[in-house]
């Protein structure tokens, strides 16, 4: 239980930095969240997330300051002093060095940045004497939502992986670290996004899932060092949406929604799978929206 507590006090400590990012914020602040002294209240934070608070704050703040600067017509001055900065000069002080470019010309030609884009801390839920894993229904019923879209030509910009087939073994080989390049990417058609890579687009000795993110058939921006771009053909995609859960339990989100998916027939609505046409796409699970996938699929021809 101690650790759970532990782990729920820096969990706050995020949501309050999340919520105070343009304002001042002191340890004292982040320990009055904490519920524990400054001192204990930084020791925690850093096991937990790898970051001292206040190195956590900055890079967090340059990264939220980096999309303002890539998406706006803003001055350089004015996001500074939005993100709490004192100057100009330490501004793009700090920019520079996080990033290897400077405020101002990443504004004027914004190219692929890592990012820094935290994940909250998970607080794990307890076992009870009566169950184990698994999301617990009342009438075990769950609502999934499906569509069917149409995905124009375009082209991905991925990071392979060895011999990944899914997430947590990418994050062995590659690391977990690359979402935030994918998100700078300012062309991007939609979110990033993990792939299952169709035989025809996987090279040999690379892995069959990978992470990236779309962008226009004429896309003729950087390609961050070590990622490639490969075409995508236009297609149709079955999109699959759960119910919203709890972020602690994404897990048991993901493998719900693989049962239905695995038992789903698209015959019924005129389709059929279509897994070499395209990715099978997977986006960010976040509780809020349900967790989505989305399977390539064609119609059936009639005769």
């Amino acid at each position: 239980m101690e650790r759970m507590e532990i782990m729920k006090a820096v969990r706050r400590m995020q949501d309050y930095i999340n919520a105070n990012l343009n304002n001042p914020i002191t340890l004292c602040d982040l320990a009055g969240e904490a519920g524990y002294s400054q001192w204990h209240c930084a020791r925690i934070f850093k096991e937990a997330t790898g970051k001292a608070p206040f190195e956590y704050i900055r890079a967090l703040r340059l990264s939220k300051a980096a999309l303002r600067l890539r998406d706006g017509k803003n001055r350089v001055i004015d996001v500074a002093f939005d993100f709490v900065f004192d100057s100009h000069e330490g501004f793009t002080r700090a920019f520079s060095k996080q990033f290897g470019i400077s405020p101002g010309k990443y504004s004027n030609h914004p190219e692929p940045i890592r990012l820094f884009l935290p994940y909250p801390v998970r607080v794990d839920c307890l076992n009870s004497q009566k169950g184990g894993k698994g999301m617990s229904t009342e009438n075990g019923i769950k609502t999934v939502f499906v569509q069917v879209v149409e995905r124009p030509g375009r082209k991905a910009i991925v990071k392979r992986g060895v011999g990944a087939t899914h997430y947590f073994e990418y994050c062995d080989e590659v690391g977990c670290d690359i979402w935030g390049i994918l998100t700078s990417i300012r062309e991007a058609m939609y979110e990033p996004a993990g792939m299952w890579l169709p035989p025809g687009m996987i090279r040999p000795g690379t892995s069959k899932y990978v992470q990236g993110v779309e962008v226009p058939v004429d896309y003729a921006g950087k390609i961050p060092e070590g990622f490639e771009i490969m075409e995508l053909p236009a297609c149709k995609m079955m999109v699959f949406q759960g119910e919203p859960y709890d972020d602690e339990k994404f897990e048991d989100a993901i493998g719900e929604l693989w049962e239905v998916m695995k038992k789903y027939n698209p015959g019924i609505y005129g389709f059929e799978w279509a897994d070499e046409d395209a990715p099978r796409i997977q986006l960010e699970p976040q509780g809020y929206r349900g967790y989505i996938e989305a399977r390539p699929v064609r119609e059936v021809n009639k005769k």
